[in-house]
């Protein structure tokens, strides 16, 4: 009589033990879900090679290429060149429309230079070499918050003065998602 009482109990025990570990899978599926999603928004910035093909050069019509183009806060800008220029940044946007590049804030000079995006607001560039700038090669970038959406025509000022390419990794965000979505469906139907 013994082993009939204790069997039923051992079944139901087991059966609790098999929902709570189900629930904990599940659990843990949708935390796994959660981080993808989180980590594919990250990788959602972009960067802008500043000139595009032509890169940072006298040639380019930095005003055509700056009115396409929505700076976010978590893009870079990627400056391209030769020896033969530099890239400036400069205060304020009395000092770009001077093209007063000996007070820059920060000059750079390695032919490729990376300057990432970290907050909203208006940032200033021109090319150091003599000249230069007078002649348009600078760009004005007014960043927006990640958050925003669409181009920069409407509040925004011209988001930059330079022609660039953007490399957008979103189409990332869309692969992670569709595989966490596939990972987590086939894991319950294994599980129910």
């Amino acid at each position: 009589m013994l082993g009939f009482i204790h069997t039923p109990i051992l079944k139901s025990f087991d059966q609790t033990q098999m929902e709570n570990s189900a629930y904990n899978m599940t659990l843990m599926m949708v935390g796994c879900v959660g981080l993808l999603l989180m980590l594919s928004k990250q990788g959602s910035a972009e960067q802008h090679v500043v000139g595009g093909k032509q890169g940072w050069d006298e040639s380019t019509d930095f005003d055509s290429w700056a009115s396409g183009q929505t700076f976010k806060v978590g893009d870079t800008l990627v400056f391209k060149y030769s020896p033969m220029h530099s890239v400036a940044e400069l205060g304020s946007e009395s000092e770009y429309k001077k093209c007063d590049v000996g007070s820059a804030t920060n000059s750079m000079s390695d032919g490729n230079s990376v300057v990432k995006l970290t907050k909203e607001g208006t940032r200033y560039f021109a090319c150091g070499t003599a000249g230069h700038c007078d002649s348009g090669m600078k760009v004005k970038i007014t960043t927006v918050s990640a958050s925003s959406s669409g181009s920069s025509s409407s509040n925004a000022a011209p988001t930059s003065t330079s022609t660039s390419t953007s490399t957008s990794t979103s189409g990332a965000t869309c692969v992670s998602g569709s595989f966490a979505f596939m990972v987590v469906g086939s894991l319950i139907r294994l599980l129910f």
